[in-house]
């Protein structure tokens, strides 16, 4: 208190001692201070508010960085993970590529060897007719012989010609002593008259099989042990009875002949010793 009234004393006692217009430049320059004061105030505050959001940004950034660092290590592992993963993938996709490459390999090689032997039947019946067609199917030989060539329409003598076709195949079928031999007789849809002895196309079918059978035996030799007759009517089409050559194509006599596995592939191993040349 004491002190207070010393500054006022000499407060009281400056004042007496300056004029007015000195006073009012100190007053002046007074508020010229206070405004600048107050505006150093105002940006000092600013500023504290600046800092304290940076700060906020700072420790945000921080943990984003932290959240970074933990993904990095997940993704590490994942990524460790995954490349495991993906040579697994590529072994199995290798193993399965080379399965199908041996696939690939057995497919050919089946080709070949299909080949091989259609061509060598074909070279032993010495026949070169779209009549005649020869195709090989899990070891069984199929010669499929156009009913013209054998037989006048509706009937089971066989024709002259067809001996000599016939002959052919007997000598592939004699030429091999354990093969065995079916023939089925086919016939079109279209109904067979009665004649008294055949009564449809089953009987029409297993007739032409048997003259065929009876024509192998008795006039070429093959051993009747070996041969089978059959008849299948018009129940295996090659293709629908709707045109006079369609019906033609599945009127027709099929030769199976059926080798033990042993000499079917002795047949196809010479037939490719032979190509191989």
């Amino acid at each position: 208190m004491r002190k207070i009234v010393i500054a006022l004393s000499v407060l009281m006692a400056l004042t007496s001692c300056v004029s007015k217009k000195q006073y009012a430049a100190l007053e002046a320059k007074n508020k010229e201070t206070q405004d600048l004061l107050n505006s150093c105030t105002v940006k000092l505050n600013s500023c504290l508010e600046e800092k304290a959001g940076l700060a906020a940004t700072a420790e945000s950034y921080k943990a984003h960085n932290q959240d970074l660092i933990s993904t990095s290590k997940d993704l590490t592992v994942l990524t460790t993970k995954g490349a495991e993963n993906l040579e697994k993938s590529l072994e199995s996709l290798k193993e399965k590529d080379l399965k199908i490459s041996r696939l690939q390999d057995a497919l050919t090689k089946k080709d070949s060897v299909t080949l091989a032997l259609v061509t060598s039947l074909k070279g032993a019946v010495g026949i070169n007719d779209p009549d005649i067609e020869i195709n090989v199917e899990k070891g069984v030989v199929f010669i499929s012989i156009a009913d013209k060539l054998l037989f006048k329409s509706g009937s089971y003598d066989v024709t002259d010609k067809a001996k000599s076709v016939l002959a052919k195949v007997a000598k592939v079928v004699n030429d091999k002593p354990d093969f065995e031999c079916m023939v089925e007789g086919h016939t079109d849809n279209v109904p067979y008259k009665s004649n008294g002895v055949l009564l449809d196309n089953w009987d029409l079918s297993v007739k032409r099989s048997t003259s065929i059978v009876r024509v192998l035996t008795n006039d070429l030799g093959v051993n009747p042990a070996k041969l089978i007759a059959a008849g299948r009517s018009s129940y295996v089409p090659l293709v629908a009875n709707d045109t006079p050559d369609d019906r033609a194509r599945n009127r027709r006599t099929r030769i199976v002949v059926m080798p033990k596995i042993d000499q079917f592939y002795d047949m196809i191993e010479k037939e490719m010793k032979k190509q191989s040349k």
